[in-house]
């Protein structure tokens, strides 16, 4: 193997290299618009789960269950 061939096959592995190391960089990105989705998301599950919240610590809501819990 010659000095030209080596010379080569190293030029090629280190852009091959480099081509991998971007496409790693770029793998795991996510767009803004993607990041508005889940907060949006979040903020309605957080609205629900006050919800929920209001209606089982509600004393008519623990009577009820009192009351069946008896039957």
């Amino acid at each position: 193997m010659g000095p030209f061939e080596i010379a080569a096959i190293a030029i090629i592995g280190g852009l091959a290299y480099s081509a991998y190391e971007v496409h790693s960089k770029n793998k795991h990105k996510t767009s803004s618009k993607d990041v508005d989705d889940l907060k949006l998301e979040l903020n309605s599950l957080k609205q629900r789960i006050a919800t929920l919240e209001t209606i089982v610590t509600d004393k008519s809501y623990q009577l009820k269950e009192q009351i069946d819990s008896l039957k």
